[in-house]
């Protein structure tokens, strides 16, 4: 039963995720849980679920006598977001290199083997952006910098709603599939100064695809 139930709220979530990120639901849209129930053909207990993991994800808030509304997905915090894990990110990369173990480049190399069987599985966007959490972390777990790693951590989550639609409807798994290789080899190489600069051009990459998608979305829902 418990397995009926964790799949069915996964649809719903799923569903309402979809229609946040694609503009069918606008930023400050209220989400009346009996009203998207209905619409899904579910009782409101997986509705009530959905949006707790979607508030989880940033891309859903709960307000005092207002209920659940959609989040702004707002350019300029992706500017701010984004930008500091650059930085961060590289500094915990370069701080690693030296330190990396046969035995964590190997982790890092199956990881990328199952990110890229990933791609066009049921649930692909999530299970990527689980993936590549996993890759990257394990390029930086032998920086010995944990209160860098907890900061690169919250970034990372508030990043996430970001990722996600960067994944889904931006294109963004086909460049970072190459883009992780070049790091990873650059970090077999003991190339500091190659792969953090790789690692930059990457998140930076990403952060100027999302903002051309906000604009594009926004002129589409104008």
């Amino acid at each position: 039963m418990s397995i009926v139930y964790k799949t069915r709220t996964q649809l719903v979530v799923e569903t309402i995720r979809e229609k946040i990120l694609s503009g069918e639901i606008k930023a400050g849209q209220p989400l009346r849980q009996a009203a998207l129930a209905q619409e899904l053909n579910v009782s409101r207990i997986p509705v009530r679920e959905a949006l707790l993991q979607l508030e989880a994800e940033g891309l859903v808030t709960f307000e005092p006598h207002k209920g659940a509304t959609a989040t702004e997905l707002n350019a300029s915090q992706v500017d701010e977001l984004f930008e500091l894990r650059a930085m961060l990110e590289a500094d915990l990369l370069a701080s690693s290199i030296p330190n990396l173990s046969d035995e964590k480049l190997d982790e890092a190399t199956g990881i990328l083997y199952q990110l890229d069987r990933a791609l066009g599985t049921e649930n692909a966007a999530n299970k990527w952006s689980e993936l590549n959490s996993s890759y990257h972390n394990c390029l930086y777990s032998a920086s010995d910098k944990p209160q860098t790693q907890e900061l690169v951590n919250t970034l990372n989550k508030n990043a996430d709603r970001y990722i996600r639609m960067h994944l889904l409807w931006a294109g963004g798994i086909s460049k970072a599939e190459s883009e992780h290789n070049e790091i990873l080899a650059h970090c077999k190489d003991k190339n500091i100064e190659q792969a953090t600069a790789i690692l930059k051009k990457h998140i930076l990459g990403s952060r100027d695809e999302i903002k051309a998608f906000l604009h594009e979305r926004e002129l589409a829902n104008a």
